[in-house]
């Protein structure tokens, strides 16, 4: 799956706050310009699957990833069908990215319900045909038990907001063998103090939810590192800031740390606004040996 979606890809929270056109246009430019992986989210408003089948609808031979469609949002049996579908219609190019979103639930054990789910998922019977190209699925996943299972019930897995560190850790766990796609996200402002208020604003409600926490602790982060908007050691890890030669030379950080592919999210983007400038500014850098 790696060699399909290349080493850097494009992730983003944007297309919330843009109209279809403008979507459409962006990701075409995107293609045009030599990208092959532009993640998604599902948080605030779009439908992960429907979204995912309409930026295919717009492309030729751009990969989709959702990154990560909400179990809670739909039923199991209706993921699997959507996602049935968009691998028939484009074979080889969804991914499916499954998690939680952030949310936690009281009473839930977060391990035994993404089991649940991928058990319902693969107990559908459809009358659909059958893809040429099977569905491909991935797992959000921090801690070990979470990418065990992504390492044995998917095709690999998404971590979100992690440091360097992590990305060597989860691969340890995964085997050389088993995906590894790693969000990172990454600001264009040399200026220390200016760059690092506009990523504790980013980081903001990550630094108080409870898996994120529970999977900064495990990093080694203390809760002086968590308090206070997060130190500085904290906000450098987790967001790349500065000039495009100095984030870049970050992001391959993952690759040599063991991740098979880095979506990388742009902030800092009024909503409404597109960072096409900033993603432009990037293929130059990345895509030659994308």
């Amino acid at each position: 799956m790696s060699d399909d979606l290349g080493k850097f890809g494009i992730w983003t929270f944007d297309f919330e706050h843009q109209p279809a056109a403008l979507m459409r246009d962006s990701v075409q430019e995107l293609e045009e310009q030599g990208w092959r992986a532009f993640w998604i989210p599902e948080l605030l408003g779009r439908e992960a699957l429907t979204h995912a089948g309409f930026l295919l609808a717009s492309t030729e031979r751009l990969h989709v990833v959702n990154g990560i469609a909400q179990i809670w949002s739909r039923e199991a049996r209706s993921t699997q069908g959507a996602a049935h579908l968009l691998a028939d219609a484009y074979p080889g190019r969804h991914v499916l990215g499954l998690g939680f979103g952030g949310t936690a639930r009281p009473d839930v054990k977060p391990l035994a319900a993404m089991a649940a789910y991928l058990d319902e998922m693969d107990a559908v019977q459809s009358p659909n045909p059958a893809p040429a190209t099977p569905i491909r699925r991935i797992l959000a996943a921090y801690g070990p038990k979470m990418l065990e299972l992504a390492r044995d019930r998917a095709s690999g897995a998404h971590a979100y907001h992690v440091t360097v560190e992590h990305t060597a850790d989860a691969r340890a766990i995964l085997g050389p063998d088993t995906f590894l796609g790693v969000e990172h996200a990454v600001l264009f402002d040399a200026d220390p103090a200016s760059a690092r208020a506009t990523a504790r604003e980013h980081l903001a409600r990550y630094l108080t939810s409870k898996y994120n926490v529970a999977k900064f602790r495990r990093l080694g982060y203390t809760d002086a590192d968590l308090s206070a908007g997060g130190s500085d050691r904290l906000i450098d890890a987790l967001v790349f800031w500065g000039d495009v030669d100095s984030v870049v030379e970050k992001l391959r950080g993952h690759l040599t740390a063991g991740a098979d592919h880095v979506g990388i999210q742009v902030i800092g983007t009024p909503p409404g606004e597109s960072a096409m400038p900033h993603w432009r500014r990037l293929g130059e850098a990345l895509l030659a040996d994308n």
